[in-house]
């Protein structure tokens, strides 16, 4: 049977309860348990590997197998600095106190091994990409260090988590293609603002004991007027979006395709609650499925270009 330690997302059942004991703890500081973060991650990179124009289908399904698995093994490094950064705030809060660093399930000794895993795998892949496109993904690696300093010196660590985990499509489109334009720059802010949206709502989860223990947060600034500041990112995205289709010549299946994913993005804003953390954590993963018809939605564009 599957279940969650109280007052946490955290997944101590399924296939993490089948693991061999020593290994459960690596696995839930990778958050392995809970894959929407990798989805979130990925999801970008196949848009910026679809927007390419150009590009020939076995190019794209390698990249897209690349991005795949790179994605899993750079969400978790992120995740592994992020609670090595965050131990000691982590204790504090009711929806984190349960992660192996914060819980003392594993020491930083430990995590650090385990993080020089991952980044060299992460090396490998990397590797397997253009120049620009190696350039690019070991600059990002600068972001990752620097988000979880965010929300010490910053009201807006949301966005930061933006630049951050929208980094994928940028770095898509580049591996895709080999350069950096005006669709690579509008396709790079749609991310951003898109996920400076979904995690703003993810991030109401955690205003009172935020407050508490003086973390600040884009979803604490914000909590007066949730829908009107999502909102407005979400809109913000949509039209990002059709810009890069746009300036990257994509048919007009895009433009029709679009409007499925306009139509859920502005569902979540319809059913936003800043006060119902349970709602808030089923809108922000429903945000796999919205990215996934923004990527049919580039995917339906292809005849065009």
């Amino acid at each position: 049977m599957n279940r969650s330690l109280p007052h946490t997302d955290i997944r101590t059942g399924g296939w993490i309860a089948r693991l061999p004991v020593p290994l459960r703890p690596y696995a839930l500081l990778a958050r392995l348990d809970r894959p929407i973060g990798t989805w979130l991650l990925f999801l970008p990179g196949m848009w910026g590997i679809l927007l390419a124009s150009g590009v020939d289908a076995r190019t794209r399904l390698r990249l897209i197998v690349l991005f795949g698995i790179g994605s899993v093994v750079m969400r978790s490094a992120g995740c592994v600095v992020n609670d090595m950064w965050d131990r000691d705030i982590d204790r504090l809060v009711a929806r984190t106190a349960g992660r192996p660093l914060a819980s003392g399930a594993l020491r930083m000794r430990q995590a650090a091994l385990f993080l020089a895993g991952l980044l060299v795998i992460g090396l490998v892949i990397l590797l397997q990409l253009n120049p620009l496109a190696r350039v690019l993904g070991a600059s990002s690696l600068i972001l990752v260090g620097l988000y979880p300093l965010a929300k010490r010196f910053t009201w807006w660590p949301q966005l930061v988590m933006g630049f951050t985990f929208g980094f994928g499509a940028p770095l898509g489109y580049a591996a895709a293609t080999g350069r950096v334009d005006a669709a690579w720059g509008a396709l790079y802010a749609a991310t951003i603002l898109w996920q400076l949206g979904f995690d703003t709502i993810y991030g109401f989860q955690d205003m009172e004991d935020d407050a508490r223990i003086g973390v600040k947060s884009t979803s604490r600034l914000w909590a007066g007027q949730p829908r009107l500041f999502v909102g407005a990112c979400y809109a913000l995205a949509v039209a990002a979006l059709l810009l890069a289709g746009w300036l990257a010549g994509c048919g007009a299946g895009f433009w029709i395709a679009m409007a499925l994913p306009t139509i859920a993005l502005a569902w979540q804003v319809a059913q936003l609650d800043s006060t119902d953390p349970a709602r808030c954590l089923s809108l922000f993963r429903f945000n796999r499925e919205t990215g996934l018809a923004i990527a049919l939605a580039i995917l339906a564009g292809l005849a065009g270009q």
